[in-house]
């Protein structure tokens, strides 16, 4: 197999560890870094101490002055009549649409109008920088003790690597490779790198706290993390999953020229968003509030410009990543995968706008704590978990049952089936990874369901658990039918192109009722149970169906009638799909049945639907096993014994036939002469074959018994008109006039025995 085509199965499970590495390299360097003053030294004080206890609320009073103290005070009496105001006054949507405008075109202002100042401040803030580190000598010699912990951090992971060389290897040709093989070798060699990283961050952080003074680290730390380890953790991410160097080994669809041009951008985007967290510390532990100089705006930006330019110069690659090598996509997947580098786009953008408004707003707390990050990176994220799911279905939905048609469209419909379950799962799985980056806890809103965002979330839980009971449903019960039909398939042309197959079995004609019906009942509970959480009360809806159900059992007694009569034959097993019944002298093949009504297909095509409630009498021709009897007529001068042993032996042989043994159940046989007529004497013989072979059985004897008679001189008997003429053996005396008056007594006796047969055929 073509492993540069082959689905990514482990791309979901190593972007999940991406993520979390990459929270916890951001926790361990933030626990270096002191906390961030929102404003400069001397405004007043804004944030409550937590927890608001009564020595918190003491111990901050007294390192406030009284001019502080009372800025606090008025800034509070202010928030809280602002507040009251706001809360007695109804926004009208014009207001709102218009405060959140204001929101949204505030910082991008603001960074205009501070843009005269960045550099400026800037410069501050490395003016103050290296005040703090002693001057350009202190912050020289702290830079050389950090290139020193550098310098033992990688060659500590250089002896590591060297050590472990043996375990990672993989004797790997140029030639294409299995998938086994290389998620085995990418993964050895992912897990080399992540553990060589570990040593690297284990030794420095050991001999840094030996070398660097408390205040050094403070620097150091966010440097080392922010712009070292994560920009290599991505890329050991970024190397596992596109393999820019190793074509036969890639686990994705892409070419080297975009494997290798994603590889590169997706370092430089990490690398660009840990230098934007970094200089955001650095000028906070600076001197530098945050909105100063609005320099976080500037870079945060350049990251949505940087998705941007990426995803539209290799729309062509994503668009091929997307694709996968699925060879059952859907025309769904197609446009997915047109799209998806647009999505990103747009992802980008609106994230962008987000994080503008909510600057605007004030609300920086989640994105201080880059929860919008997380969002934009698992929303970009989820059509490639798409293809993830789409590749690991391939690989493990169960194998086909069978083949033909029928089997591979079920097999289709399995993958189907697997592929949205996993769409559900993965989904809900983003929904609380993003949520709880936003510190919204979905299970807590589910529970609590105070607000309508609360409702909503429960209405949408509850949606996502209905459906994927609906799809298990269907798929256990697809699968089931699939199997079953597969098994016990009859094709027209095994069945002689007359109908009368064996049918299906019990389980294949129930199990589609079975179907509809949990289907049915599984998005009737569910919705109600939806309906519910969003605060709806559902007990007049369930008074209404029981009435509605009632008027209908009245006004529609003949519908009743069908779905009861319906029931009682299914649990008779009076018939089957596939069967071939005779129902008020309607006959042909049982096709289709519903809740109300049967479909029959005669062997010429056309298709009858009989309701049950009108069904008097059903006779069925395919159950267990059918005999045929065949007629065959011969000369009176014939030897029946003779005929007997013909027929014997030709059962014989073609139960010894291989192509025809397993078909009877009984041989053909001579049932001796069953009858005399004007022509000859009926000898007939029989069979006893399984349903839906007969025909194609008496074929074969039909030609098999020709055959012999040919050989044994044996003439079928054929109907003949005879005139017995008296002295006719003397027509060379006859005159011309009484050889006419002959010739037209033959012909009127002719004629009339041809009258005659045609009204014993009518």
């Amino acid at each position: 197999m073509t492993i540069a085509r082959a689905p990514a199965r482990l791309v979901a499970a190593m972007t999940a560890g991406l993520v979390s590495l990459f929270l916890l390299l951001s926790s361990a360097a933030q626990a270096q870094v002191p906390t961030l003053p929102s404003q400069p030294a001397g405004d007043s004080v804004t944030e409550l101490p937590e927890p608001l206890t009564k020595d918190a609320i003491n111990e901050m009073v007294a390192r406030m002055s009284d001019d502080q103290v009372r800025s606090f005070l008025i800034e509070r009496l202010d928030a809280v009549a602002a507040e009251q105001t706001t809360s007695s006054e109804p926004v009208s949507f014009v207001d709102r649409m218009t405060q959140l405008w204001g929101a949204f075109i505030t910082p991008s202002t603001q960074a205009f109008q501070k843009l005269p100042i960045l550099f400026v401040r800037q410069g501050d803030a490395m003016a103050n920088f290296a005040q703090t580190y002693g001057g350009l000598g202190g912050v020289l010699t702290m830079l050389g003790l950090t290139a020193l912990v550098l310098a033992i951090g990688f060659g500590a992971e250089m002896i590591f690597r060297q050590a472990t060389k043996k375990w990672q290897e993989l004797a790997v040709s140029g030639e294409e490779q299995s998938l086994g093989d290389a998620v085995r070798f990418l993964f050895r060699r992912f897990l080399a790198e992540i553990m060589g990283l570990v040593v690297f961050y284990v030794v420095i952080q050991t001999v840094g706290r030996l070398v660097l003074t408390a205040e050094q680290i403070q620097f150091a730390g966010p440097l080392v993390g922010y712009l070292i380890w994560m920009p290599r953790l991505g890329a050991a991410v970024s190397r596992f999953i596109m393999a820019p160097k190793r074509p036969d080994l890639r686990l994705v669809n892409a070419d080297d020229h975009w494997a290798s041009f994603i590889h590169r951008n997706t370092i430089g985007l990490v690398l660009l968003g840990g230098f934007t967290i970094f200089a955001v510390t650095f000028n906070a532990s600076n001197g530098i509030a945050l909105g100063e100089t609005r320099l976080g705006f500037w870079l945060d930006s350049a990251v949505y410009i940087y998705i941007i330019a990426v995803a539209w110069i290799a729309r062509e690659g994503l668009s091929d990543m997307m694709r996968g090598t699925d060879p059952d996509r859907t025309p769904y997947d197609e446009r997915v995968a047109e799209l998806y580098p647009y999505f990103a786009m747009v992802v980008a953008a609106g994230m962008w706008v987000v994080v503008s408004t909510m600057s605007g707003l004030g609300k920086l707390t989640q994105i201080l704590q880059g929860a919008h990050y997380v969002t934009m990176f698992w929303l970009l994220m989820a059509p490639a978990l798409d293809t993830a799911i789409r590749g690991l279905v391939r690989h493990l939905v169960p194998p086909m049952i069978g083949e033909g048609p029928i089997a591979e469209e079920a097999y289709r419909s399995t993958k189907r089936s697997y592929i949205r379950i996993g769409r559900v799962l993965v989904a809900g799985l983003v929904l609380m990874i993003i949520g709880n980056a936003w510190d919204v806890d979905l299970f807590s809103a589910s529970a609590d369901a105070v607000g309508i965002g609360d409702n909503i979330i429960s209405f949408l839980m509850t949606l996502a658990v209905g459906y994927i009971v609906y799809e298990g449903v269907s798929l256990w019960v697809n699968r089931r039918l699939a199997k079953e039909q597969t098994t016990l398939a009859v094709t027209e042309e095994e069945m002689g192109g007359e109908g009368g197959g064996s049918g299906g079995s019990r389980l294949a004609t129930v199990l589609p009722l079975v179907l509809v019906t949990c289907q049915i009942a599984t998005g009737i509970i569910f919705g109600l149970l939806a309906i519910g959480n969003l605060g709806i009360d559902i007990t007049p809806l369930l008074a209404g169906a029981g009435i509605l159900g009632l008027a209908i059992g009245f006004g529609a007694q003949k519908l009743v009638a069908d779905i009861v009569g319906g029931i009682f034959f299914l649990v008779d097993d009076a018939f089957r799909v596939g069967e071939y019944v005779d129902v008020g002298g309607t006959t042909g093949t049982v096709e289709k049945i519903s809740i109300r009504s049967m479909q029959l297909r005669h062997h010429r095509g056309p298709v009858h639907t009989i309701p049950y409630g009108e069904i008097q009498k059903l006779t069925n021709f395919s159950r267990d096993w059918v005999i045929m009897k065949l007629k065959f007529t011969v000369p009176f001068d014939t030897d029946p014994n003779k005929v007997k042993k013909l027929f014997k032996k030709i059962g014989a042989a073609m139960v010894e036939d291989p192509l025809y043994k397993d078909d009877f159940l009984q041989p053909f046989k001579s049932q001796g002469v069953f009858d005399f007529d004007d022509v000859g004497m009926i000898i007939r013989g029989k069979f006893m074959a399984k349903p839906g072979t007969q025909f194609t059985l008496r074929k074969e004897i039909y030609n098999r018994v020709k055959a012999a008679f040919n050989e044994n001189g044996i003439e079928f008997a054929r109907r003949e008109v005879r005139v017995a003429i008296p002295g006719l053996d003397e027509t060379e005396h006859l005159s011309d006039a009484e050889k006419q008056a002959v010739a037209a007594a033959a012909s009127g006796a002719v004629q009339q025995q041809i009258q005659k047969n045609e009204g014993e055929s009518g």
